[in-house]
């Protein structure tokens, strides 16, 4: 297969000198459980990621065009990423919270800064699923209420209370789960009851949750819980004040409002968190992903009276707000505000809409084209029905574009939703190349 030219990249990655891809699928068959899947129907084996770029184990390079599933925001192994890991690996690599240690607290410092509203209180964990656990637990805790309402089409995790608040088929497990726990109507403009020119499709939408509260709970909930932007459902954007009225009927029936911010957090939709563009602020807030540059942090940010929730020394985790993570994290921080990546961010989602549209027009298989920031999905459907979904096209789109060198991703209940979500560091030529891989793909389809 002739290597993709993309464009010039002065790295050259390290030779590499482990195991074959053969022998470490065998590996994985023998000793890995089965339920860890494996992207494409041939396996690729990343060894090296540098900036925008990963490379597999013979040195051939590939544009990630998902930022490591949303996690690599600042571009893989940033120098200064990777310096400030390196540094505090060197100097102590462990240290639980029952000692004092500055990186924890001065990353709950900066990071409250950056929080809306009262939110300035801080939890830290290991991943999103934990973090959203925790903040169930929290409003449980506070209320002295039990029910849950969480959304349909919404993604929370894989942990035993994260698959209850979940809502895809293909994440849940035939278990007992979701005590307490009711989804309401997701509001999805393309695919939902209410389109895009449904007058306040918001307000219509949010009248579900209150006809939950009223007929499936006793009148009172814990706490309501969504994500700014649905992202495994397939970047699914919630119609103006939707999550304004909702927060309305919760905090009536004496709730907390959640934002789940795993993925829209750290600055993917052009603010720092997703929820200051709905014009809301929460009352809890989770967050992992990108915010330590691949490393592993997450936690809960919330007012302070809900944090208070649980008494002293009533929570731990060991590798909790790890010194080396929260290194890494402040860096991030700093890698944000020295180049200038909000901005960037609303560049990079710019230029990759006005090509993903331009090809739109000339694709009748999709459907539509839907961003916020550098978030960003292409819905696809069947030719001549707008409501059948085309998940076949989508997988070919993926495929084609791995081996022209670029990584995607499919996404939505029925896997029609193709996902982009590119590192804010990439440059214009990078997008540039991107685009146009995307659009030999549908070229080809």
């Amino acid at each position: 297969m002739k290597t993709p030219e993309l464009p010039p990249f002065d790295y050259t990655p390290k030779p590499y000198t482990g195991p074959s891809a053969e022998e470490v699928f065998a590996l994985r068959k023998q000793f890995l459980s089965p339920a860890l899947f494996l992207y494409y129907q041939k396996p690729m084996m990343i060894v090296e990621g540098k900036g925008q770029y990963l490379f597999d184990e013979k040195g051939r390079r590939y544009l990630d065009g998902i930022a490591g599933i949303a996690t690599v925001i600042v571009g893989h192994c940033h120098p200064d990423v990777v310096a400030a890991a390196n540094c505090q690996n060197e100097t102590l690599h462990h240290a639980t919270t029952i000692y004092l240690h500055p990186n924890i607290a001065e990353y709950g410092r900066d990071l409250a800064a950056k929080m809306p509203g009262d939110l300035k209180v801080c939890y830290f964990v290991n991943s999103g699923s934990e973090a959203n656990d925790l903040a169930i637990l929290m409003a449980r805790a506070f209320t002295g209420n039990y029910d849950f309402i969480a959304l349909r089409n919404g993604y929370h995790g894989g942990n035993a209370s994260g698959m209850a608040l979940t809502a895809h088929r293909t994440w849940k497990f035939n278990v007992p789960h979701s005590f307490g726990v009711h989804h309401a109507i997701a509001p999805y403009p393309y695919r939902g009851p209410y389109g895009p020119d449904y007058p306040d499709a918001g307000k219509a939408y949010a009248d579900d949750v209150f006809n939950l509260i009223d007929y499936a709970t006793p009148g009172r909930v814990a706490g309501f819980i969504a994500e700014s932007i649905q992202g495994v459902g397939g970047t699914v954007m919630f119609p103006d004040g939707y999550l304004k009225h909702v927060y309305q009927h919760v905090r009536a029936a004496g709730g907390v409002c959640i934002a789940d911010e795993v993925q829209t957090g750290a600055g993917r939709t052009g603010t720092f968190f997703a929820m200051e563009q709905m014009g809301v602020s929460a009352d809890l807030t989770t967050f992992a992903k990108s915010i330590a540059g691949g490393f592993p942090l997450a936690g809960v940010c919330g007012k302070a009276e809900y944090m208070d929730a649980i008494a002293p020394g009533g929570l731990g985790g060991t590798y909790a707000g790890s010194p080396i993570a929260c290194a890494a994290a402040l860096a991030v921080m700093e890698v944000f505000e020295e180049e200038h990546l909000l901005d960037r961010c609303k560049a990079v989602g710019e230029r990759l809409v006005t090509g993903l549209k331009a090809i739109q027009a000339k694709y009748p298989v999709i459907g539509e084209v839907r961003a916020l920031g550098a978030m960003i999905a292409v819905e696809l459907f069947e030719n001549g029905d707008s409501h059948k979904p085309n998940a076949a096209a989508v997988a070919s789109v993926v495929a084609k574009a791995r081996d022209k060198g670029l990584i995607l991703l499919s996404c939505g209940t029925y896997g029609n939703v193709l996902r982009v979500l590119v590192p804010l560091t990439a440059p214009d030529e990078q997008l540039d190349k991107g685009l146009a891989i995307i659009e030999e793909c549908f070229s080809e389809l």
